[in-house]
């Protein structure tokens, strides 16, 4: 995958003030309105969005609690800098996709998945129910009953994920996947495994998550989670996929029925 942005539409918000809020997150974090800028004067906005003065105060209430703006003294309504955005809100993240996700971006999600999902994968190997393996099956069953470039597939996918955290027992672990949810499905879509290959590999790594959980095995429920994030990676690099050298520990994955 090259730098470019790649637009991922989301719902629009519900209310005047809401709607507001979103277009002018989108600009800031399109860049469109630079960090350290001031945004257009009141009369300005009001004009652009047709809204009256009080709906613009609470949309910039909303985009300050939200990391995305100042108000300071004599200066106006400032854009602060990136690293003071909250990445784990659900509007932020949203509105990121509207704007556009890039290599960046997706680099970022990979490095907190990776410092998530595998301990999260670990502990599920240890507190997993009966129930949580029955969910992570179904996933697998999903993923396999789908094109690889549907929603479908992605949905599996992050299903399969979300039953990884649930099983994990962490209720932080369980909260930052329902936080990232959009920003993963959206990557699962733009990873998409395409070719024959990158699909029989996807779906054999995931499927070792399925099996390390199910036996109890914590070392290689990590290895196997590990492996999935970097191997989506690699596709959104335009890298081929690495198959590894572990025997596929499922029936199924040995007997092709991945394919």
């Amino acid at each position: 995958m090259t730098s470019r942005l790649v637009v991922i539409p989301t719902r629009r918000a519900h209310s005047n003030h809401a709607e507001v809020a979103r277009s002018i997150g989108v600009d800031i974090i399109a860049g469109r309105y630079a960090e350290g800028g001031r945004l257009p004067g009141d009369a300005e906005l009001t004009a652009m969005f047709g809204v009256s003065r009080p709906v613009l105060r609470e949309s910039v209430k909303t985009l300050v609690a939200k990391g995305l703006l100042t108000t300071k003294a004599r200066v106006g309504t400032v854009v602060r800098e990136r690293g003071a955005w909250n990445m784990f809100d659900a509007d932020v993240l949203a509105w990121h996709l509207d704007a556009g996700i890039d290599r960046r971006f997706l680099n970022d999600l990979a490095e907190i998945r990776l410092a998530v999902e595998p301990r999260a994968a670990a502990l599920a190997a240890g507190r997993r129910s009966e129930a949580d393996i029955a969910e992570l099956h179904r996933s697998m069953a999903r993923m396999r009953a789908e094109a690889s470039d549907s929603v479908g597939f992605a949905d599996g996918d992050l299903a399969l994920h979300l039953a990884v955290a649930n099983a994990s027992g962490n209720l932080f672990m369980r909260s930052i996947g329902n936080v990232i949810e959009a920003a993963l499905r959206a990557s699962f879509l733009l990873s998409a495994p395409v070719e024959t290959q990158d699909r029989e590999t996807v779906l054999l790594w995931h499927q070792r998550i399925v099996d390390a959980i199910e036996s109890g095995d914590a070392e290689a429920a990590t290895a196997a989670m590990i492996e999935v994030i970097h191997n989506g990676l690699r596709r959104h690099e335009g890298t081929p996929a690495s198959s590894g050298a572990a025997p596929a520990t499922s029936a199924a994955v040995e007997s092709g029925e991945q394919s």
